[in-house]
């Protein structure tokens, strides 16, 4: 437990830094520590919420995030990923479908966006981020992610507002989108008769509530934010890759 106590420690500072949760290396993690399929979903979305939550609400004080900006690109995002919760699938098809998120997502963090022109709040393009946002929860629901570090890059791409205007919105999305996925997975984990087991991770939430804490201490002092990115992207890539060679072996 404590050498996964630690990685989780590091994934968080790691993340926070880049403005992300770090849900998706964290059920990585679990799968390589031999954890049961079907509990670690719920393990990675609770820590999820304790290092984006300290995120959003930074955002909100310094006024970097409107909410009636930001909640649209979740009216679908939230229930699609409490149903994506509930849903079971195989260990093969769960571990396949991580392993394929995370190399998605270690090649997003190379990728650097050009900065946009900040379109005004009315005229904002919402029906398709929000009808994205619906596919990306349903993902976060169903493997234990929050789906900021897809929905981001998206956002970048249809020029939805500036990088800090963003960053806040992942960061909410990802809260969101834990909390919801969060719900389901504790009510399919009631069904099956899983929840104890969960009792005896609770170092992991201490250790990611410090890493995002040091994260967010450090990320407030300009750390060259590109290359933290690209780093998390080659820790990221090394454990997708390890998934999928466990998945097809």
């Amino acid at each position: 437990m404590l050498g996964l106590a630690i990685g989780f420690l590091l994934t968080a500072l790691l993340y926070s830094l880049a403005g992300f949760g770090g849900g998706s290396t964290y059920n990585a993690l679990l799968v390589l520590a031999e954890t049961d399929y079907q509990i670690l979903p719920a393990i990675a979305l609770a820590c999820n919420i304790i290092v984006v939550t300290a995120g959003v609400s930074q955002f909100l004080i310094a006024k970097r995030m409107r909410l009636y900006d930001v909640a649209p690109l979740c009216i679908l995002s939230a229930p699609a990923a409490w149903i994506g919760g509930r849903i079971h699938i195989p260990e093969t098809l769960f571990i396949g479908m991580l392993g394929a998120t995370l190399l998605i997502a270690g090649i997003l963090m190379f990728i650097d966006p050009a900065e946009p022109k900040t379109p005004e709040p009315g005229r904002r393009r919402l029906i398709l981020p929000m009808t994205i946002g619906g596919g990306i929860g349903f993902l976060s629901g169903l493997v234990g992610i929050g789906g900021g570090i897809f929905l981001a890059p998206f956002l970048h791409l249809v020029r939805w507002g500036r990088a800090h205007e963003i960053a806040g919105a992942a960061s909410f999305f990802i809260l969101v989108n834990s909390l919801t996925g969060l719900w389901g997975q504790l009510a399919k984990l009631g069904d099956t008769e899983k929840l104890g087991p969960l009792a005896s991770y609770w170092p992991l939430p201490l250790a990611v509530l410090a890493g995002g804490v040091a994260g967010s201490f450090l990320g407030a002092r300009k750390l060259p934010a590109g290359a933290i990115k690209k780093v998390t992207g080659v820790l990221i890539l090394t454990v997708a890759v390890r998934l999928l060679m466990k998945t097809f072996a």
